[in-house]
């Protein structure tokens, strides 16, 4: 049986008061590809988090909500500095991001330099406080151009996954140095159940995220972003898919093709923390105008450095 959303019929008034809200706050209200279906559904503009804050920056809304978490409404911050960044939940963190601090990164870097430059290269999943120690941020879909972008004769350095790292060392050849970072829904998924989910849908296309292990991606028919598993499985020709990311992805897979049939790797790849933001929280953030997220400016202006850069290698997609 294919997964279905479980939407929970929510408070039409509530949804009216948000809207109205919305547009009285001048605001826009962004959503991540793991969000609450009923968060999705109600969001101005939904994918992932650079791809949203980008977005974002491109409109004239005065208030950015970010039904997220911590990390995303940090980088929303650092790229919309003129625009007020407002997180539901403050708590709402990534276990991944917090698996390393500034000073690990400064310690980890002068211990590595030994005669020749350090290349930091950080996932956008990361705290402000890392991409400001940064040289040149990633995503999962363009971390194999960033890498290729380095010069050679350097020492690259990558934080805070190790997964991603080891995605990129086999796509490049090159000898990178990483963290032992990790996010725990996709690190968690293992092979036995890769290949119970295949057994049970023989016909299934196997799309895996690069924040899973090696063994996981070698089993993968293709390995994408969240956005490119949406983009993918609307282009492909096959009807079913399995996915091997966190399942709030599926909502916007099913929603977008309806005709088609998607399967979770695990019905327990649950992010805890995404699913904290629901319909009375983004109501309540919206009639108080907190929590609100602001990067100081001396970190944000180094952030956005790495980030920068990062938008400035041709590579098609985040």
């Amino acid at each position: 049986m294919a997964y279905t959303t479980g939407i929970t019929d929510e408070s039409k008034d509530i949804k009216d008061e948000i809207k109205a809200l919305l547009h009285k706050r001048k605001a826009i209200l962004l959503a991540h590809n793991y969000q609450r279906p009923e968060v999705q559904d109600i969001a101005d503009l939904c994918g992932d988090s650079l791809e949203l804050s980008i977005k974002a920056s491109q409109t004239d809304a005065a208030v950015i909500v970010f039904c997220g978490v911590h990390f995303m409404a940090e980088t929303a911050s650092i790229l919309c500095p003129d625009k007020k960044v407002i997180l539901p939940v403050s708590n709402a963190g990534c276990p991944m991001a917090d698996m390393i601090t500034a000073k690990e990164l400064r310690r980890k870097k002068e211990g590595l330099s030994k005669g020749k430059r350090v290349i930091v290269i950080s996932y956008v999943n990361t705290t402000a406080d890392i991409k400001a120690e940064t040289d040149i941020c990633c995503t999962s879909a363009n971390v194999i151009q960033v890498v290729n972008s380095v010069d050679t004769s350097r020492q690259i350095f990558m934080t805070p996954d190790k997964n991603l790292a080891q995605y990129a060392i086999k796509h490049t050849g090159r000898n990178i140095v990483y963290w032992e970072g990790f996010c725990p829904v996709h690190n968690n998924l293992t092979v036995g159940q890769v290949r119970e989910a295949k057994s049970a849908h023989p016909e299934a296309l196997f799309l895996a995220h690069p924040e899973c292990p090696p063994e996981i991606l070698d089993l993968a028919d293709e390995v994408k972003s969240t956005s490119g598993m949406i983009a993918y499985a609307g282009s492909s020709e096959s009807r079913e898919f399995i996915i091997g990311t966190e399942i709030g992805i599926l909502h916007p897979l099913s929603k977008a093709n309806p005709g088609k049939s998607f399967f979770p790797a695990d019905p327990g790849m649950i992010c805890s923390d995404m699913k904290k933001i629901g319909l009375r929280e983004i109501l309540t953030a919206l009639q108080t105008m907190q929590p609100e997220v602001k990067v100081p400016r001396e970190i944000r202006e180094k952030a956005k450095g790495a980030v920068d850069r990062m938008l400035a290698i041709p590579s098609g997609d985040l």
